[in-house]
Parts: C-alpha cells; structure tokens; sequence
C-alpha cells in the first residue's frame, strides 16, 4: 500500500479538475401556486394536510414545514417536495401561507 491509496486521484493527461464539484439543488419548476389540501389515504382515516408546490430547495422546504408544524402545534413532515401536516389545518395554512407571500389555493374538497 501507499500513501495515495484511498484518495481517489486517478492518473491522467487531461486537464481540469480530478473529482467534479457538488452543485446545488435547486428548487423545482412549477406554476407558481401553493396548493393546500387534505388527504386521509394510507393514513387509516386520520387526515393530513397536504402542502405541494412550494417553490424552495430542500433546505427551505424543511425550514418552512418547521414553522408551520409549530405554528400549528402538531407533528408532519416532508416528503417528495410535499409537506405533510397532522390534522385538518387547511384554514390556518392558507393564511400563513399569504402572510409570507405565497399565492395559495385550496386543492381537493
């Protein structure tokens, strides 16, 4: 073994750089609207709010749903670009939502 081993600079000829550079993420392409709504599949009837098109990276997605949740007093969580909230608080999240921002709609019933 030598002291190089681990490191994973390969030998080349070309020019540039040896390992390529992480980009960032970027926040996904939509319509612009934030759709709240309620959803009570998978969850044996219990009913979720359901917030999608958010137009954040990761980060920020994980940064709002903490705010929300406390907002609200309850657990949820993220998932797929989509924050997911305990309980029926569609109401209050429309307003918060505006309040930052947001140009928000009711998805669903």
């Amino acid at each position: 073994m030598n002291s190089f081993d681990g490191l994973g600079i390969v030998f080349s000829t070309d020019k540039g750089r040896i390992k390529p550079e992480k980009k960032k993420p970027i926040a996904p392409k939509g319509d612009g609207i934030v759709r709240v709504g309620r959803e009570t599949k998978g969850r044996k009837g219990k009913g979720m709010t359901v917030i999608t098109g958010v137009p954040l990276h990761p980060e920020g997605l994980k940064d709002l749903a903490k705010k929300l949740k406390q907002k609200c007093g309850t657990g949820g969580t993220v998932k797929n670009q989509t924050i997911e909230i305990q309980g029926d608080h569609r109401d209050l999240m429309v307003s918060e939502l505006q309040a930052l921002g947001y140009t928000v709609k009711k998805a669903g019933g």
